[in-house]
């Protein structure tokens, strides 16, 4: 008798080759937030060639949609995501640094993989619907814009996975194991100076300078860092310099920060204190601030009822295998990982799981993690933030990392952008299309196990959440 494990791994073979073209084609064509029109065309495109009903422009994004399958039974929602990132263009397989376009963009976070695994666990099911072997509704949400812009956190706030049962996703990694922890909430917000300009020499004290308004907002900011939870993190950029001319006093000058921390509540604490910290600096320069809410997300909620059949699952479809060449490869892209970043990631792995193998990987100085992190339901807060986090807060949602690169590869950076389209991508993503499709399964044949998941969520949430994103902020496509 054929496992279910044997005949998921059998009807994947028949549609592998599309699936990797999927992710080669939108790792081609990095498009940053908000604006993946192409990429969000390749998948729809696909999707309407095998039949799924699509839903474009959802939550009020042009580059989000949904594309459904199914008439009856559970909604198993499976999240996708397609955005690059900006100034991270990189030559695909080389292990050096080598722009394929100067300044250009680059899928530094794998998106281009973890949109496509999603599609390829649908295609499985929906196979599996066709035969009658199990019942239920498919939703693949296309999400733009978690690089920056909050897309599923502008999704939620406008009901789009109200009707979703249960929700699941993952992430590539250079590991492999439960994401079990929360993370990072935060606001992303502009301020905006407006001063007077004039000639820096002639007529200095006619002028009032927004770019001193911006540096004395930063001063400021250094100094709350002491007062705020260690957890806490404020980050900002310049967004508006006022031009660069310094012969001229700035009658213009803008900042953005991202400020991050546990909950929501702690943000908007910290967050008002940064808003006391502009005004004061507009006051001290005679200049005026306005205030632009960019975008939020929340902190991420765990759902250990769902952990647990992900762990076995990534544990029954088991670590992808390399071939010579893959190895090969693969250790040229090790010696461009610091020993900084290669402990960093076995720090990471030591928090979510007691019980791994760090101490021994550090001593043998492996190209790849040997297993599969062993789950333990955690309290720890990662450093980073994702939206995925918003739609957490709603529906019962589960993720996991699959080894997609060599251990020790950090995000945003060129050695993932280069890893990104190889074999040792693929073979990471289509373990993650097995193992969402699996898990899938397991919820629809056993009904109760959504059930005690949102069980579960009821106790975390107690009904308190309030979507972090004002009802009048509207995407930014420009920022």
């Amino acid at each position: 008798m054929v496992s279910q494990l044997e005949q998921v791994e059998n009807s994947y073979k028949q549609f592998e080759k599309e699936i990797i073209e999927l992710a080669d084609q939108i790792w081609e064509i990095p498009e940053t937030r908000f604006k993946e029109f192409e990429s969000a065309k390749i998948l729809t495109t696909y999707f309407e060639k095998i039949g799924f009903e699509i839903e474009r422009g959802i939550g009020g994004l042009e580059t989000a949609f949904v594309a459904k399958y199914g008439s009856e039974g559970p909604v198993i929602g499976i999240l996708g995501e397609y955005d690059a990132l900006p100034g991270l263009s990189q030559k695909a397989g080389s292990d050096v640094r080598e722009p394929v376009v100067s300044g250009g963009n680059g899928h530094g976070c794998g998106h281009n993989l973890l949109g496509t695994a999603g599609v390829g666990a649908v295609v499985l099911l929906k196979e599996m619907i066709d035969k009658g072997e199990i019942k239920g509704r498919i939703h693949y949400y296309g999400c733009p814009a978690e690089e920056g812009g909050s897309g599923k956190t502008f999704m939620v706030r406008e009901g789009v996975f109200n009707n979703v049962d249960v929700a699941l996703t993952w992430h590539p990694n250079s590991f492999t194991g439960v994401f079990n922890f929360s993370s990072l909430a935060n606001y992303q917000v502009y301020f905006e100076f407006e001063g007077v300009a004039s000639h820096a020499a002639n007529s200095p004290h006619l002028g009032r300078s927004a770019l001193d308004a911006v540096e004395l907002m930063n001063v400021g900011v250094n100094y709350l860092r002491e007062h705020i939870p260690s957890s806490a993190r404020v980050h900002y950029a310049l967004t508006n310099s006022g031009g660069s001319s310094p012969n001229v006093v700035q009658a213009e000058a803008e900042v953005l920060y991202l400020v991050r921390a546990n909950t929501i509540k702690e943000v908007d604490e910290i967050y008002k204190r940064v808003v006391k910290i502009a005004e004061g600096a507009a006051l001290m320069t005679g200049t005026k601030v306005k205030v632009k809410f960019d975008k939020a997300c929340s902190n991420y909620i765990p759902n250990d009822t769902m952990n647990k059949i992900i762990y076995d699952k990534l544990q029954l479809v088991g670590l992808p295998t390399y071939n010579e060449d893959e190895m090969k490869y693969a250790e040229k892209m090790k010696n461009t990982i610091t020993p900084s970043e290669f402990a960093s990631a076995l720090s990471e792995i030591k928090l979510m799981s007691e019980e791994s193998r760090v101490e021994e990987v550090e001593e043998a100085d492996l190209a790849f993690y040997p297993e599969v992190i062993p789950y333990q339901k955690s309290t720890r807060t990662m450093a980073g933030s994702t939206d995925v986090a918003d739609v957490s807060w709603v529906v019962p949602t589960a993720q996991f990392f699959t080894t997609c690169f060599v251990l020790g590869t950090p995000l945003h950076t060129w050695q993932l952008v280069s890893q990104g389209k190889t074999g040792l991508a693929h073979k990471g993503m289509i373990y993650a299309s097995k193992v969402l499709a699996l898990t899938a399964i397991e919820l629809l044949q056993n009904p109760d196990l959504i059930d005690q998941a949102k069980s579960e969520l009821r106790k975390q949430t107690k009904g308190q959440y309030v979507n972090p994103i004002p009802k009048e902020v509207v995407p930014n496509m420009y920022g």
